[in-house]
Parts: C-alpha cells; structure tokens; sequence
C-alpha cells in the first residue's frame, strides 16, 4: 500500500504512533466508505519513451487546424510574438510570492504596471495583483460583498456566464448565503423582476457586460437602486470590449471583475488563466490577494513592495479574506506586457475589429435559411442565433468541417437546445467567415 511513498514500514508504524491510531485505514476512518477510492490497482508503469509516444497520439487527437467560432467566456484572440518573447526571459523566473523586495524588483514592478492598466481599463480606484481566473475573481467579490455590507443576500443576473454561476456556488455551497437569479428578457436583464427582489437584505448584485449572450447594457439604473438599499453591485466584464464600451467606473460599479485570458493568454487546452479584480479603494482592505505598492528606499529611489498581503497562507483561517491559493503571476506579467505591446489606440482598434468583423458575421449568418441572428439588443463580438435544429449536432458536424461553430447554449439552458453563441475576434477573415457561413449552410441542409 502506497509503494509510491519512500516510507519503510517501521518508519510508517512510527508516525502513526506519534500521532495515535494503529493503521493508515484509521487515519482516514473519518471519509465514508462511498467516497473514498475503490481501488489503487494500477498498471504496470512505462518508459519515459512508451509514455513520450502514447501522449504523441493523444496529442494528434486534437485537431489544431479548427477555425474558432467558440466563446463563452474564453477567446481566441491573436497573441503578438513579443508577449511570449519577453514573459520567457530569465530575469522573471523569480520566486513565485515576492516577500522578498530587494530581490524582486523586477516582479513587484511588472504588478504594480498590470494593476494600474487594470485600473486604466475599468477606471476604478484599486486593483489586487491578480486572481485564479474569472470565475472564482467572481466568488471572490461575492465573498467580498458579503464582508463590507454583512449581509447574506445576493441576486444574479441571467446573463451571467453560467459556469462562473456554477463555480460561484459550488465554493458556497456549505455556507449560509442566499441566491436568487432573474432569468434574462430577450437576451437582457430584467429589471422589473431584479427590482422587486432588491431589498435591504441584499449584499450584491451581480451583472456582465456583454452578457453571457452577447448583449451588451448599460447598468448604470442598476447601480443607482442597489446603492439606494445599501447594496453593491459587482460587473464581470470581458476585458476587450472596454475599448469601445462604458467602463464599470463610469456606470457606478463597487467591484468588477473579469476573465484576462483574452489579454493576451493562449486558449491552451484550459488553462492557465487570469482573474483580474478592481474595486474602491475604500474597499482595499475587504479585498482578497495582494497589492503591490510603490515607495522609496533608504536612499530615496523609487521602489515597490508587498503593500497589502491578506492571504490565508497568514494562519487566519475562517478570518482570512481568501482561501484561494494563488495569483498567477507569470499570467498576469504575460497580460500587462500584452497590454504595453498594444497601447492605448491599438486597445481601441483591436475592440473595433472585433465589432466589426462580427456585425459582418451576423450579416453573412443571417442570410442563411432558417437561421435567425437575435437582434434584440446591441453586441460586441459574440452573438447568438436560432437554428432549426438542435445545436449540439450542428457543433459536432461543423467540426467535421474544420470549425469550431459555437456554444451550443442548450448544455447550460433547457429549452434553448436550438440556440448557439457564435464569437468572431480579430483573427477570423472575410474568407474564414464566408467559408463558416456556407458550411453552416450545407449542414443545415443535411439534416
């Protein structure tokens, strides 16, 4: 039992001496029967050339030549060669939390840059050093709203990516908080149904823009009536589309958040991503992470520091402002180098791009008999559309076509089984859609 472990067996029968039961199986007769594993009968180990070789043919699975028509929160934007370039030099391999400031200036800097963009972006007054990635930056501020208004209330949008809902859940799941979501009306928010559930009880409520859907809106009404009942409202944004579109800050909002894969990270099969998070700074100190600062030295230099460091790794268990043990920090160089890389203007022409290319999709897509492209309210780069039949099968046979078509919405939304997400950013060509296009059209025509 666990030959893995480089225990001798007297070794082992000193431990558990030391700590005071008589075998492993007692040290873990607290996990019930149906949870724990059902066996540890494993297959011989390879070779590192068998293993080398297997994963070559896992790899070769994975088509790297589908045109990406898919969304839903993670986006395939170009990458400048630049950012990966600079991110791989070796002055940032550095130690992974930087207490140390003497010895990572260089790091500390590159944070305090990426969280003044971050504050440039969503013109709010503070931003932390980064989160995991932007569903659990979502729990975060949920956690955070929780703890200035002491209230056990928050109320969801529809519009919010269902798997940030899902993710904001399941990490309060055992604890005593209250959720109520309003279903969206024509792809936007219900107002009426969101005011009559905001009351005094309310810590938060939670809104994005675009929206799950692709709708784009303008909360401003909303902030305005949560603040009236002492409640804040937390925005999760898709960081491009504030090149074109009103900031969280000009709306009023307390907390925003967001998904930065798209700031100039790689789809890479998942992962790993960024979760960016800006808030007040008369918040600062109910946020979670860590802020780095600019000071001076001894001898009167500009330098920076760990400013604000409440983590969990502090001992401060129940009390601590995050449990959540990381800010990806190689992430979050990897997107203020992209951010530098492009500039203000270049931010700009990028969320126009991908504005347009996509109002030229939904032109295109909507000619195509019976598709319909929903145009009940504005949209970014990513809309939905109706199909005739059910979207999961016209995914499946796109890909056939070398496409990645859409989100087909029905895997989230029942009833809505004929319904699909279609993105385009900034790399789909003219080409590529008109090829997308016709393709949607032969499939369709199949079935």
């Amino acid at each position: 039992m666990f030959s893995y472990i480089a225990n001798t067996k007297k070794e082992q029968e000193e431990m558990l001496k030391v700590i005071g039961v008589n075998s492993i199986d007692e040290l873990f007769s607290d996990i019930k029967p149906e949870h724990s594993p059902k066996s540890f009968d494993l297959p011989d180990g390879k070779s590192e050339f068998e293993v080398v070789e297997y994963l070559k043919k896992l790899a070769l699975k994975n088509s790297s030549e589908l045109i990406f028509f898919i969304g839903g929160g993670y986006y395939d934007h170009y990458v400048p060669a630049v950012v990966t370039s600079l991110m791989s030099r070796g002055e940032f391999f550095s130690a992974y939390t930087p207490y140390q400031p003497e010895c990572s200036q260089g790091t500390l800097q590159a944070l305090y840059e990426y969280q003044s963009a971050i504050c440039t972006m969503t013109n709010m007054e503070i931003s932390n050093a980064s989160l995991y990635d932007g569903g659990t930056a979502l729990y975060e501020a949920a956690m955070m709203a929780f703890r200035i208004t002491k209230r056990k209330k928050v109320l969801i949008d529809g519009g919010v990516n269902p798997i940030f809902k899902k993710i904001l859940k399941t990490y309060t799941s055992n604890l005593d908080f209250e959720f109520n979501e309003t279903e969206v009306v024509h792809g936007a928010t219900d107002r009426e149904k969101m005011y009559k559930l905001l009351d005094k009880d309310t810590a938060a409520v939670i809104v994005q823009n675009p929206n799950f859907f692709g709708a784009i809106d303008d909360y401003t009404d909303i902030v305005e009536k949560a603040h009236a009942v002492g409640a804040l409202v937390i925005e999760s944004v898709y960081p491009i589309s504030l090149g074109l579109l009103k900031t969280p800050g000009e709306m009023g909002v307390d907390i925003v958040t967001g998904e930065g894969q798209s700031l100039g990270l790689s789809l890479n099969f998942g992962g790993p991503y960024l979760g960016f998070m800006a808030t007040k700074k008369k918040y600062a100190r109910k946020m979670p992470g860590r802020i780095v600062g600019q000071t001076t030295d001894k001898n009167g230099k500009r330098c920076f520091v760990n400013t604000l460091q409440a983590r969990e790794q502090h001992i401060r268990r129940e009390k601590a402002t995050s449990n959540i043990c990381t800010n990806v920090a190689l992430c979050a160089l990897q997107s203020i180098i992209y951010m530098s890389a492009i500039g203000k203007q270049g931010f700009k022409e990028l969320a126009q791009l991908n504005l347009d290319k996509a109002e030229f999709a939904k032109g295109v897509i909507d000619k195509i008999e019976g598709v319909e492209v929903k145009r009940s309210s504005p949209t970014f780069n990513e809309f939905t559309v109706h199909l005739p039949i059910d979207a999961s099968i016209v995914v499946g046979k796109m890909i056939d076509r070398g496409f990645a078509a859409g989100f087909p919405l029905g895997r989230y939304y029942k009833g809505m089984e004929n319904y699909m997400i279609i993105v385009v950013t900034e790399k789909r060509t003219r080409e590529e859609i008109l090829n997308y296009a016709k393709a949607l059209e032969e499939v369709l025509k199949e079935v």
